[in-house]
């Protein structure tokens, strides 16, 4: 034995584990997964005031950023680009809002007569109405059941504007400031998160992620959006063309719903139906609007979406149903836009990080 030589410590060889450890590792793991989310859960609704508006101006911004890059390459700098961009934005959604306010306002003083004419229209299944309240009533006798009085608090309207309004002010603002300072800063945002990564492999994928998630997601808003224009403008001849009364705004309402995939259209068809008993004095002349914009929406849906889009942006239903239910749970009509560009972007993510997770899906998320 050399004097200088070091005794190498023996090795300790721990006994297997046995499946009731094995069980109780994995159940800790799980433990551990579950109250992430929860908390992530939790933290996106507590946190809706701040973060509902700056991610739909980020989703906005994606959607935005290659008209500004267009700009940029003209030489006019980031800032101004992203203010030009922003000023163009807030240019249409006026012009859009001024357009919608008066029809909308004429429709809803319309609302007392619609419903005469609904209950007028439903006379006619009276008879099966009072046979279900009987047989209701004679359950209510043998299981002895009483009625169920509701009592309902009629709040002043003005107190009510008044406490909206200011958060409603202030949320717009910080949509506005977050689209401009997310447009102009875009760049210096992937070089700073790209200047954390360590490895040069981890680099080359979050670049990849970032050029992903805009291609995807800018591809997929300025697709739909323009198939929303189309859209909008078809069902407004044909409500003009049908003597429906204020045509463009029901074009302009269908385009603008038709963003929220599935939802949106039921919510247009049921509009458009009380429309029709205001509209028609029969109840086949009420379905007429319904069944016009069933039908464009129809072809909209299997025909033109499919052929513009294209198979790398086609979705999976039920991966859709799922984001639309949690994001409007969490977020209300701001998740329901931003639903589809979230699985975009976790799509981007995964088919980055997972191996071969793009070529098992053929380009569908």
């Amino acid at each position: 034995m050399k004097p200088f030589e070091l005794k190498k410590p023996p090795i300790v060889r721990l006994p297997p584990r046995s499946n009731f450890e094995i069980g109780l590792s994995r159940s800790a793991q799980i433990s551990i997964v579950l109250i992430g989310a929860v908390t992530f859960i939790f933290a996106l609704h507590a946190g809706r005031f701040l973060l509902a508006p700056v991610s739909l101006a980020v989703v906005v911004g994606l959607m935005l950023g290659p008209i500004a890059r267009r700009i940029e390459k003209r030489g006019i700098g980031t800032w101004v680009s992203a203010g030009l961009v922003t000023l163009l934005f807030l240019a249409v959604l006026s012009a859009l809002t001024a357009a919608l306010v008066g029809p909308l306002t004429f429709w809803a003083g319309q609302l007392p007569s619609i419903w005469e004419q609904l209950q007028v229209q439903l006379a006619q299944f009276s008879e099966p109405l009072n046979a279900i309240r009987g047989l209701q009533e004679q359950i209510r006798t043998i299981t002895g059941g009483s009625g169920v009085t509701v009592s309902v608090e009629d709040g002043s309207a003005v107190e009510s504007v008044v406490t909206f309004a200011p958060a409603m002010f202030a949320q717009i603002l910080l949509f506005l400031a977050s689209l401009y300072f997310f447009i102009a800063t875009r760049d210096d945002i992937r070089i700073a998160v790209l200047r954390l990564c360590m490895s040069r492999r981890l680099r080359w994928r979050t670049a990849h992620i970032f050029i992903d998630v805009e291609s995807l997601v800018s591809q997929y808003l300025l697709s739909i959006t323009f198939i929303n224009i189309g859209l909008g403008l078809a069902v407004g001849l044909a409500m003009w063309v049908a003597g429906v009364p204020s045509p463009w705004l029901w074009g302009a309402l269908a385009g603008l719903l038709n963003f929220v995939v599935y939802i949106g259209p039921a919510v247009m068809a049921a509009i458009l139906f009380i429309v029709g008993l205001g509209s028609f004095e029969t109840l086949t002349g009420s379905m007429m609007p319904l069944v016009i914009y069933m039908s464009l929406n129809l072809i909209e849906a299997q025909f033109v979406t499919p052929l513009v889009v294209g198979r790398t942006l086609t979705l999976n239903p039920f991966l859709v149903v799922l984001a639309l239910a949690f994001w409007i749970w969490i977020w209300g009509p701001v998740g329901g836009f931003i639903a589809i560009p979230a699985v975009l972007v976790v799509f981007a993510i995964a088919r980055n990080i997972v191996p071969g997770f793009g070529t098992a899906q053929n380009g569908q998320p």
